[in-house]
């Protein structure tokens, strides 16, 4: 039996594809966390529509709007997770929402560069900067050592083609504002994990392997509810040894 993963999680982009399946089995495991706070940035419009009809089928979903690039959108969900939390702390921040690129050496431009670096790189950093009261909070609360998810963690989606050491044996499209995003984004990870270790906050990234997905395509060899059963194993089995690692879904470690 798989103990609760976490009191409450927190998943952002969570209306397709990762982080929409991360909330279904969130909510289907046998002991669900108490609070799943799924938040997209359009939580009760069209796009939202398959979120929609998950939480209406389980009341611990709360649809959370929030558009991770914008400030004011971040501290409009901080206070709607505050009070729904009733005083407690947030144990498990998920930062999933991100935005993929195909751009060349030939077709890349200056605006989309920027654009990728916004959503991949500052938004993880910022919904990170923003949440930390209620991951201290938790933290603090837990009344335990050490580090887990079920204590307090912050844990970024990134991507193996992020990495620097593998650059030159994965040979995929180039893609340069994707990989160059998420190797920065690895960066942020390693900071937090080193800044927060010693507030009792799991920091690490984690490579959700190449799925079929909106972003991943249906060329990925493996399924979005594969990819996240492994996930979840993994970051139910994280402890100290991993603050500022970078795992794949199957707990591998990956180079830098």
């Amino acid at each position: 039996m798989m103990a609760m993963l976490a009191q409450s999680v927190l998943v952002t982009g969570s209306n397709r594809g990762i982080g929409l399946e991360l909330v279904r089995q969130l909510a289907a495991s046998p002991q669900p966390p108490q609070h799943i706070f799924a938040t997209c940035r359009d939580a009760t419009g069209p796009r939202g529509k398959a979120l929609q009809e998950l939480a209406a089928r389980h009341p611990n979903i709360k649809l959370i709007q929030l558009d991770t690039v914008d400030l004011p959108s971040i501290r409009g969900a901080v206070q709607a997770v505050e009070t729904h939390l009733e005083g407690q702390g947030l144990n498990l921040l998920i930062n999933n929402a991100g935005v993929g690129s195909q751009a060349t050496l030939q077709s890349v431009d200056a605006q989309e560069m920027l654009t990728t670096f916004a959503v991949n790189v500052v938004g993880p950093l910022q919904v990170a900067k923003e949440f930390l009261p209620l991951l201290e909070k938790a933290a603090k609360d837990a009344g335990t050592e050490g580090l887990s998810c079920s204590r307090a963690a912050i844990i970024n989606m990134s991507s193996k083609v992020g990495s620097i050491g593998l650059c030159l044996g994965v040979l995929e499209a180039p893609m340069y504002p994707y990989r160059a995003s998420k190797a920065a984004q690895n960066m942020v990870t390693r900071c937090l994990a080193a800044e927060l270790r010693d507030k009792g906050i799991l920091c690490a990234a984690i490579h959700p392997g190449w799925v079929k997905t909106d972003m991943g395509t249906e060329q990925a060899p493996m399924t979005v509810e594969r990819s996240m059963q492994g996930i979840l194993e993994v970051l139910g089995s994280l402890s100290q040894e991993a603050c500022g690692a970078f795992l794949d879904w199957e707990g591998n470690c990956l180079p830098w």
